[in-house]
């Protein structure tokens, strides 16, 4: 019976886990089709257009490289989620995307990601008469724009160990485009600024050579701009599509991710021009250098200056400081363009609202309803447009128009994720009955583990409840942090109480008594010290991410010290990785491979530390030459890779020869107990190697600010493992460091934590499923895997 059902409850667990998430993950739908001119708005329009070609450079994680020259440069919103894919569909579309993009933008293909059959300004500058696109650079556009474009070479944007061939790759092709006469519209997508970023953090020494060179290229294309006749009239448009915070990465919602510079650059931008000072210093923490728009206005405002339709399904509003290299007439024109393009959109969301001018005063009392505000704007708007008496009606007239623009984009922008709340709570009771028959279960249990199942609901009750405050999402680790302190006590406590216990009870003497405690004391001390020491270790969360800590802090200021627990954590793996029980000759022989195959690891994330962020090894000359280097990084990567599972295929042999030998001794010389105990301490021992194994993966896997952790956590289990714990003690235990650890290795719950840094090690190309399906879960959840097995 009970084991039915549990095997109904891990059933009934994933199937909520589904409907939780179609709820959370609708699928936005989009107007169909494409917006048209009719042939006497075609002919005007194209006839006012500053602009006939586009040079869109974008360049990835772009947070601070803005320059002076001919150019009216911006700082774009970027909404959540900051990551590749979703921006360029906001860019394109002048849409909000869903945070369904962001496992698209994962799992990519040409059918879950296109954009070939919704408006976007590519398809419009192409079907303008003699529209021809091309594109360098990033191959999620080619991804997300099928037979789109005339000319073009991709490169994979997830190898982000590469910094220099990604960007040739685009730079090679320019100076021959721009000769070329035969394209309308040019994508340069660069990458190695954000693979910087993903790889040492905004302050890398790498970053300000690699701004450098962006720099070199844009003063090259301006150039020709200027130079060449058949480019006068071709706009650069430099943009970022996301930013970073302060450890480089992005995905998340914090200033640094979501403030992507923007410039207009061409010749003609003179005669609007307002001489902004360039470079500009802004309060530390802020990005806003220049005026603020949304990402998704670069839309609607490429089609007024290149004279085509804005796309169907915009929520941007065209920019009006760039609008002014227009006259008033047609700005006027370019206005109403956007704001008919908006009731489309707003007639499609809002079905019940009714946008004419006949809308009582008394409808608009109640402004509750985001769908009838938008109508009583709209409604005062007509009325305005009838009143023929106010003076100075086209700035008046323009100023409400935009005004109902904005709270339009406003409002629609917040409602673009249209989350199912039935299927939200659906999934919710499915698991609170998961949860209330999993404790029915466990009710028969004895008093002494009722009281960890007495912890265990009050945790997940509590861990529940926080879980409908996005502020305490943000801040999970400090539930975590503070659980973890408390069980930690609770387990000292009891262990303390137990041994004086034994003690008093035998009648031992005053030694053993002191010596009890004592040990006692110190178990409990230990892992309580060491969670404190963790929890210092990376700032994560929202509101403190980004501070000093001891990964960022004190490590990095005291190599030397860096390097010492570097060292120990490397030296207690080799320890563990030999087997216990071997022969003399087999033990000799497997702890000189271990602590040689130690050796290459430790020697590899030198050399890779070398390359990535030298400043970790200043004032270490022995480490800084590569006495011991051996082979380029990829070559150093698969040896240890190689060794690693030579070990492993070593450790499985010698437990299957040592089980036989028992088997065999047992027969004639044991007894059958103990020749079942020998055989349950040979599958510990190898499991205990076996473990240390995967360790060492583990560490290879992870940032060399992060390795000393390691050591701690063998530390901290080694205290736990001599406490007199009961499974679901252990069980309890396990699941608490399991989550008290992952926020120490800096983990979040925003995706801007996502490292992807070290899921390249040993990779000499992108593969997906390689990538993301494996090394970089194995980085993500490394510090939950060693707490597992620490439990």
């Amino acid at each position: 019976m009970v084991g039915s059902s549990i095997l109904i409850l891990n059933l009934l667990l994933p199937i909520a886990l589904l409907v939780f998430a179609s709820g959370f993950f609708p699928y936005k739908a989009v107007l169909p089709g494409h917006t048209y001119f009719n042939a006497e708005e075609e002919e005007e329009f194209a006839q006012h257009a500053p602009f006939e070609k586009v040079i869109f450079m974008v360049v990835d994680a772009l947070r601070r490289l803005i320059r002076s020259g001919s150019a009216i440069p911006f700082t774009a919103h970027a909404t959540a989620p900051t990551i590749t894919m979703p921006r360029i569909k906001a860019m394109t579309t002048g849409s909000v995307p869903s945070f369904l993009d962001v496992i698209l933008n994962f799992a990519e293909s040409e059918k879950t990601s296109s954009l070939e059959t919704q408006d976007t300004w590519l398809a419009q500058l192409q079907a303008k008469r003699g529209g021809r696109l091309v594109l360098y650079g990033d191959d999620t556009w080619l991804k997300l724009f099928p037979n789109m474009f005339t000319r073009a070479d991709g490169t994979s944007s997830f190898f982000v160990s590469d910094f220099t061939d990604v960007d040739l790759n685009v730079t090679r092709n320019v100076p021959a485009e721009l000769e070329n006469d035969d394209w309308n519209g040019m994508v340069l997508h660069y990458l190695g600024l954000d693979h910087i970023g993903h790889k040492s953090g905004p302050n890398s020494p790498h970053m300000f050579p690699k701004q450098v060179e962006m720099d070199g290229i844009i003063k090259s294309i301006y150039h020709t701009l200027e130079s060449h006749s058949h480019m006068e009239s071709t706009l650069l448009v430099l943009c970022g599509d996301h930013g970073m915070n302060e450890v480089g990465n992005h995905g998340g919602s914090s200033e640094g991710e979501t403030s992507p510079a923007l410039l207009f650059i061409s010749p003609k931008m003179r005669s609007i021009s307002r001489g902004l000072e360039c470079p500009i210093s802004v309060p530390k923490g802020t990005f806003e250098y220049y005026e603020k728009v949304e990402q998704s206005d670069i839309a609607p405002t490429l089609a007024a200056l290149l004279g085509f339709p804005i796309p169907k399904n915009n929520l941007g509003v065209a920019i009006p400081s760039l609008l002014l290299l227009f006259g008033s007439d047609k700005r006027i024109q370019i206005i109403e363009q956007n704001t008919k393009q908006f009731i489309g959109v707003l007639q499609q969301m809002f079905p019940r609202a009714v946008f004419d001018a006949n809308l009582q005063a008394d409808a608009c009392a109640d402004g509750s309803n985001d769908g009838l505000r938008l109508a009583c704007l709209w409604s005062r708007r007509q009325a305005f447009d009838d009143d023929h008496e106010i003076q100075n009606k086209d700035d008046k007239y323009a100023a409400l128009h935009m005004s109902f623009l904005k709270t339009a984009q406003s409002i629609m922008s917040n409602s673009a994720s249209n989350y199912s709340t039935k299927k939200l709570y659906c999934g919710i009771i499915i698991v609170a009955v998961v949860a209330l028959w999993a404790y029915g279960i466990l009710a028969p249990i004895p008093l002494k583990q009722a009281k960890v199942g007495l912890w265990f609901m009050l945790m997940t009750l509590a861990y529940g409840a926080m879980m409908f405050a996005s502020s305490y999402v943000e801040e999970e680790h400090q539930f975590w942090y503070l659980l973890a302190s408390a069980w930690l006590w609770c387990l000292g406590m009891k262990q303390y109480g137990d041994a004086t216990y034994t003690v008093v009870r035998d009648k031992g003497s005053r030694l053993s008594r002191s010596r009890n405690s004592l040990w006692s004391i110190m178990s409990a001390v230990v892992p309580l010290t060491i969670m404190r020491i963790t929890r210092a270790w990376n700032q994560t969360g929202q509101k403190h991410a980004g501070e000093l800590d001891i990964a960022r802090g004190w490590l990095q200021a005291h190599s030397f010290f860096l390097w010492s627990f570097v060292c120990i954590a490397y030296a207690v793996v080799a320890t563990n990785m030999p087997p216990e029980g071997l022969a003399l000759i087999a033990r000799w022989v497997s702890s000189t491979f271990a602590a040689l195959l130690c050796l290459a690891a430790m020697m590899f994330k030198v050399a890779f530390t070398m390359a990535d962020a030298p400043e970790l090894l200043r004032g270490l000359p022995l480490l800084q030459h590569g006495i011991l280097e051996y082979g380029d990084l990829m070559t150093q990567a698969r040896a240890v890779f190689a060794g690693m599972l030579v070990f492993c295929v070593g450790i499985c042999s010698s437990g299957q020869m040592g089980s036989s030998s028992t088997r065999s001794e047992g027969d004639y010389a044991m007894r059958g107990k103990q020749v079942l105990h020998n055989r349950k301490e040979t599958i510990t021992n190898h499991l205990t190697s076996l473990h240390a194994v995967v360790t060492l993966f583990l560490i290879t896997q992870s940032r060399v600010t992060n390795i000393p952790l390691f050591a701690l956590f063998e530390l901290q289990m080694r205290a736990i493992a001599s406490m007199d714990l009961s499974p679901t003690e252990l069980s309890l235990t396990s699941i608490i460091l399991q989550n008290t650890s992952f926020f120490a290795f800096g983990g979040s719950n925003a995706i801007s934590s996502i490292d992807l840094s070290n899921g390249y090690n040993g990779v000499s190309a992108y593969n997906g499923v390689l990538q993301l399906g494996w090394a970089n879960m194995v980085d993500i959840w490394n510090d939950d895997t060693i707490s597992a097995g620490s439990g």
